[in-house]
């Protein structure tokens, strides 16, 4: 599709210019072939060094499409199911009522623990067993399944200690063995970035700050859940930890797995199914917007009406990344950015283009 990587390119060009970004990857695949790989602007404002195809990106919680795909990876594998208790793996994380919690209620959100602990901060982030434990030990804000709230971070951490208990392995070799190494996207898709990787990837600017006093949440998250800083995105220590809430991929290595996704590289109809199929629908706890979810992602594609109905899976990043896929169409859709900003104009006016070029489902 030419025309689809020109006018995709042309609006790079064009937010780069004017200033609004500064550095972005933009890659679309239509049914397993790659339609658009685009990018523009700086990797790093420091040295100048552009970006390109293969440049690494941390993109926040737009990982979790990585996330919830190893916990279907894990299924598919047979060592757990979706509705085995999470306490039948992890027996410490069934203390305060959440041992009736399950696979299925931490893919749709409705677990109860949205928010990290409050003695745990960005600096505990790297140290899994200590955040582990405090998820285990907390008090559930509601009973496991019966309603949904954003796990920001509790999220990965809860998928990757299920994920750890039943294979002995940790979600960044999870991920490389069971997703890199296979599509050939070992050095596109990361958790804990290798040492030798770090100077390949682009580095993080603030756009403008978020004021005091803006609202993030209801405050059932703590601040540092909310507010994604250049400075986390940059932290060395944050980039090579194993942490499965966030992550490192570009955005074409993002595109391509879930192309694989669709076409059944990865994981059959049946679990397909389970990624486009309403689980569990009702307003968000955190954040008080009607959400539906799907096993692992929310339905409905960035911008849409949230009463659409939509066959369209992804995650947003902190700062304005997408990540989103559909097989109906045989969509997979994905955006990084350097420039971390509250809004996601650019990410839809992208997605928008793309989706108008593919065209409605045949």
């Amino acid at each position: 599709m030419p025309s689809l990587q020109y006018e995709i390119q042309g609006v790079l060009d064009d937010v780069v210019g004017t200033g609004a970004e500064t550095g972005l990857q933009v890659a679309v695949h239509h049914r397993g072939t790659l339609v658009a790989d685009a990018v523009a602007g700086v990797a790093d404002a420091r040295s100048g060094r552009t970006v390109t195809s293969r440049t690494p990106f941390f993109s926040f919680s737009a990982a979790k499409v990585m996330t919830s795909l190893i916990a279907h990876l894990l299924v598919r594998n047979g060592v757990v199911g979706y509705d085995t208790p999470v306490a039948d793996l992890w027996p410490e994380f069934g203390a305060h009522g959440k041992e009736t919690a399950t696979l299925r209620h931490v893919l749709t959100h409705s677990v109860g623990v949205p928010a990290m602990p409050r003695h745990i901060g960005p600096a505990d982030l790297a140290d899994r067993p200590r955040v582990c434990e405090a998820i285990a030990g907390a008090e559930p804000r509601w009973r496991p399944g019966t309603r949904t709230g954003y796990h920001s971070f509790t999220f990965g951490f809860l998928v990757g200690e299920i994920a750890r208990r039943a294979t002995g392995r940790p979600m960044h070799r999870l991920l490389r063995e069971w997703v890199g190494v296979p599509l050939g996207l070992e050095d596109e898709l990361y958790f804990a970035v290798p040492r030798t990787d770090l100077a390949r990837l682009a580095r993080l600017e603030d756009a403008t700050p978020l004021t005091a006093g803006e609202p993030v949440g209801d405050a059932v998250l703590a601040p540092w859940e909310m507010r994604p800083s250049a400075a986390l995105g940059n932290s060395e220590t944050i980039l090579m930890a194993d942490i499965p809430s966030v992550g490192t991929f570009t955005a074409r290595g993002v595109a391509a797995m879930n192309a694989a996704v669709l076409d059944g590289r990865l994981i059959g109809p049946d679990q397909l199914a389970e990624l486009t199929t309403v689980a569990f629908e009702g307003t968000d706890q955190v954040f008080g917007n009607h959400v539906r979810m799907a096993l692992g992602c929310p339905l409905g594609r960035v911008g849409a009406p949230p009463d659409e109905a939509s066959t369209t899976f992804g995650w947003i990043g902190g700062g304005g990344s997408y990540v989103c896929a559909d097989p109906a169409t045989g969509l997979s859709f994905a955006m990084t950015k350097t420039r971390l900003t509250p809004h996601l104009d650019t990410a839809r006016r992208l997605a928008d283009i793309a989706a108008a070029r593919i065209g409605p489902p045949v």
